[in-house]
């Protein structure tokens, strides 16, 4: 599995911290930045994130900003990413069961990274369960 992985300057500790975290568990990483604490704009890094799963460079994203919700408008603004911002382990686990969320999103100013972990964890261990959440997520692109 290849994890692609992006943070604005709110998230450059926690990324770097998952990045070991999935490195450790056999799980090829690609970083999309940014590496620097300095200010800068989530859409810089969110869009090329969003393409690389898209194309399949890929197989999945984590996307990280101070609350989540930058990252994961800018993200949802592609037609092939479905990406869930979670707060807690049962969240992940439900933006994948039921949402086949593609890129996980998660608030660094609201989470320690240890629970970023755990959310990680579940995320990538939880499976689609298909049935009424295929339909209702091929009722989302327009």
């Amino acid at each position: 599995m290849k994890i692609g992985i992006c943070a604005d300057h709110a998230g450059v500790q926690m990324k770097a911290e998952l990045i070991s975290y999935l490195q450790r568990k056999g799980i090829e990483v690609k970083n999309f930045g940014t590496d620097s604490e300095v200010s800068m704009d989530y859409a810089d890094v969110a869009h090329p994130l969003a393409c690389a799963v898209e194309k399949g460079e890929v197989d999945r994203g984590i996307a990280i900003c101070g609350t989540g919700n930058g990252m994961a408008m800018t993200l949802n603004k592609h037609q092939g990413i479905r990406a869930g911002l979670a707060w807690s382990s049962e969240i992940g686990r439900l933006v994948k069961a039921h949402n086949d969320a593609n890129i996980l999103v998660m608030p660094a100013r609201f989470i320690t990274v240890s629970a970023a972990k755990r959310i990680t964890g579940t995320w990538l261990e939880s499976e689609f369960e298909g049935g009424r959440h295929l339909r209702r997520i091929q009722k989302i692109p327009v």
